[in-house]
């Protein structure tokens, strides 16, 4: 039998003619052989094994920098992509105002300003030549969004030449229950001559007297897109909110906690929980509550956890996509053959996100006392139409192109892949930039409205299935015969053309970029920083503002009424109820004496506002439900909470926004109550409820203050009530009646006389030039909040001299 040699045969003996011992004598050969091959692996692993470190670490980076060279309220643009106002639609500003307007023109203006990139930068629109590669990519990538942020001062800039005990005074003043009267007017009176230029002639230019210092201590911050009195105030009042939010005295015995586990927390001075650290109560990881109170510190303490959100990272977002069929951009398994547009639509709207349909339940806007559902034109990715249409913003454009790039990239997709996905999703939204109709073809609401039933609609406009789809998004049955109200019909009409137009792909890829354009402003760090430099391109912002600041937004922003019961416990007192009340009864008293010596309206239509100035319905400070903690807890009943899940959270506040607004249908509105967070700066006019509204939250310095002269409290709130009392009878506001109802009340030569005299306030306005941007103000898309203005400034004014006189 033949033996096969083993290892271990190799043995000592003689070498050839030498005589020398040696191992393995007759196998040297083979042994070298098998040498080699023992050193040669090890090396051969080694080399592989860097080779795959150094790729990792190379791609990791790449993507980082390609992440960090790229990258982004409320649906108004303003930061914190507010969840309650996502997508909402198109004509809130019909019937509703706020004394903070609509941000479009000013947001305009400043995406128009020269700071982030020169206009140079584009020598060619984003699908001149059809197709894009990598080094295509990297251009954009550093003649976009490279740059040298400017040296800012990292005090904040309303403390500059300012001492310090001072500021803490400022401060006392906006906490009511400690400043005393010294201490209010003190301050109030240093801080108005520190902006005044006493140098200037008021006669000749009253605005530099009263406020030509203010720019020189008020400089714009770098987290800011601009700067006014009303950021100084929501400073301050977000800093109170904070501190609400951050004490630990959550006692809740229906607390749920899953997934138990050790866990520390250390405080602060104060018994404070620091901005950056969450807190786990009972040692239970994951936390959640029925009491509405906890649910919002909850929240926040969930969205301040930077740490954790940094760990999870995209993952919570990968498999919601996941669950809505996949995105393409990002998935290689994406099958087309089973991509149904209408039920995506329909599964976002569950979401709260209106994409494509535009959807709401609100009340009917010629019978306010019903709610109906409606349809309207779909909002778009950027601020307005003309960002797509208009060459002058294709930089703006760009940016754009290159953070749908960045965010894509940041979930797993190639660059490669992305860029050839992301062309044609921008060609798709131009297209549908173009079907929609622009503000000025929309300004007269009466010619867009058409009330129809669901079949009737199905019928004009026959390859959209309505009725599928509201039965879809809907939490009870809806047929054919149910009524609705469309703003829009033109564009749905186009809108079918187009998408029959269109690869099922880039449709998949545009409807739910829009829906993770907003998810990502709750995953981490990576992608706040790729949103803050598109920000930077498009208004000017050079940096994400402080984490907790977001955080107390958004927790405002979507359980409001909980942190209104907080922040209205705590400071507000029913003297500044009282007094604001007082004050709206004589400025509503100012504006019938006004109307009463009008001599261009005829006595049927003064008759008619005088009754609508009777009727409007006065709502100041805080609703008084949200005292009630049982009527407060029923209203978050199906919101659900956890102390560590931010992603998740926000996800249970979306589908309850959806679900309470839906749910609306087959009832009656209810016109005595209001839905305004009180603990906001703002305030408000309800055209379909002839309502006005005024917060807690803007009940405070400068607007307000108990121990404020009289001419200081006219002068602030004052103002602002009589600029929303005029809103009731503005360009819009008049074609509503006393009872909210789009109605022709006045007669046919007092809607001439007012467009005569509003043309006069629009060529006034026409002719001012905003230096910082050279261009003209819009008199026209402006005339209702300069109409406000004026009559207000008008009204409160009269009040203050009779008062002064008696």
């Amino acid at each position: 039998m033949e033996t096969k040699t083993r290892w271990n045969s190799c043995r000592l003996a003689p070498y050839g003619d030498s005589g020398r011992v040696r191992w393995c004598v007759g196998h040297e050969q083979s042994w070298k052989l098998k040498l080699k091959i023992l050193v040669f692996v090890p090396l051969l692993l080694l080399f592989i094994t860097v080779i795959a470190i150094l790729a990792t670490y190379i791609q990791s980076s790449k993507r980082n920098e390609e992440t960090d060279a790229l990258a982004t309220q409320s649906p108004n643009y303003r930061d914190s992509e507010i969840i309650n106002n996502e997508e909402r639609h198109l004509l809130h500003s019909v019937t509703t105002t706020s004394y903070i307007p609509d941000d479009s023109s000013s947001q305009k203006l400043l995406a128009r300003l020269q700071r982030a990139i020169e206009e140079s930068s584009v020598k060619n629109k984003y699908h001149a030549n059809g197709s894009h590669d990598y080094d295509d990519f990297q251009y954009s990538e550093s003649r976009f969004v490279s740059w040298n942020l400017p040296e800012r001062e990292e005090t904040p800039v309303h403390l500059m030449d300012f001492e310090e005990s001072d500021y803490d005074d400022q401060v006392n003043i906006y906490k009511r229950n400690i400043a005393t009267a010294a201490q209010a007017r003190k301050v109030q009176a240093a801080l108005m001559k520190q902006y005044m230029n006493s140098a200037i002639n008021p006669c000749e230019d009253f605005y530099e007297y009263a406020c030509g210092n203010w720019a020189k201590y008020n400089p714009i911050p770098p987290d800011k897109a601009g700067y006014d009195t009303f950021e100084i105030l929501r400073e301050n009042l977000d800093s109170m909110l904070r501190d609400l939010l951050s004490e630990e005295d959550i006692e809740d015995e229906d607390d749920v906690s899953i997934n138990i586990q050790k866990n520390s927390l250390s405080k602060s001075k104060g018994n404070k929980l620091r901005p950056n650290q969450t807190i786990h109560r009972r040692n239970k990881s994951i936390v959640y509550s029925r009491n509405p109170v906890s649910k919002a510190k909850y929240l926040y303490r969930s969205c301040v956890n930077e740490d954790l959100i940094n760990r999870r990272g995209e993952k919570p977002l990968l498999k919601l996509l996941k669950q809505l069929g996949g995105w393409p951009i990002i998935d290689q398994e994406w099958d087309e053959t089973r991509f149904d547009w209408l039920y995506l639509v329909a599964q976002l709207r569950l979401y709260n996100n209106d994409v494509l349909i535009s959807e709401w339940v609100g009340p009917d806007i010629k019978n306010s006392d019903e709610y109906i559902i409606q349809f309207d034109q779909t909002s778009l990715g950027l601020p307005t139409r003309d960002y797509f249409l208009d060459d002058s913003n294709l930089k703006y454009l760009e940016a754009y192109r290159v953070y749908i790039i960045s965010v894509a990239n940041l979930l797993g997709a190639s660059i490669v892949r992305a860029t050839e996905d992301v062309d044609q999703i921008i060609d798709f939204e131009t297209e549908l930039a173009k079907i929609t109709a622009s503000q000025d073809d929309r300004r007269n609401v009466s010619e867009l409205y058409m009330k129809a039933t669901v079949g009737e609609l199905q019928a004009t406009i026959p390859q959209i299935d309505w009725l599928r789809y509201l039965n879809l998004i809907m939490n009870v049955p809806i047929h054919s015969k149910q009524l609705i109200v469309c703003f829009s019909v033109p564009y749905y009409q186009q809108l079918v053309t187009l998408l029959s137009n269109t690869s099922t792909r880039t449709i998949s890829n545009y409807l739910l970029w829009r829906f993770v354009r907003h998810r990502v402003n709750n995953l981490d760090k990576r992608f706040q920083e790729t949103k803050q430099r598109f920000y930077y391109v498009l208004f000017g912002r050079e940096k994400l503002p402080p984490r907790w600041q977001t955080c107390v937004t958004q927790v405002n922003s979507n359980m409001g009424m909980a942190l209104g019961r907080m922040f209205v416990e705590r400071y507000f007192d029913e003297i500044s109820k009282n007094d604001t009340l007082q004050m709206t009864k004589e400025i509503k008293q100012s504006f019938r004496d006004i109307l009463l010596d009008t001599d261009w309206l005829d006595n049927n239509t003064k008759e008619l506002a005088r009754m609508k100035i009777d009727a409007m319905h006065l709502r100041i400070g805080y609703p008084e439900f949200i005292l009630n903690l049982d009527e407060l807890s029923e209203r978050y009943t199906d919101v659900q909470i956890h102390s560590d899940l931010y992603f998740e959270n926000t996800l249970s506040i979306l589908q309850h926004l959806a679900r309470a607004e839906q749910n609306r249908i087959f009832t009656t509105v209810n016109k005595t109550l209001w839905n305004t967070a009180p603990a906001v700066v703002n305030a408000y006019y309800s055209r379909n409820r002839n309502q006005i509204m005024f917060p807690a939250g803007i009940l405070q310095p400068p607007f307000y203050q108990r121990h404020f002269p009289r001419s200081l409290n006219y002068g602030g709130i004052g103002v602002v009530i009589g600029h929303e009392i005029t809103h009731g009878f503005d360009d819009k506001g008049r074609l509503f009646d006393k009872e909210g109802n789009l109605q022709r009340w006045w007669r046919q030569q007092a809607i001439q006389e007012f467009h005569d005299r509003a043309q006069c306030l629009i060529d006034q306005y026409n002719t001012y030039i905003v230096p910082e941007v050279n261009m003209p103000v819009d008199g026209v898309n402006t005339q209702g909040e300069n109409i406000a203005d004026n009559g207000g400034i008008k009204q409160a004014y009269k009040v203050c001299i009779e008062h002064s006189l008696h």
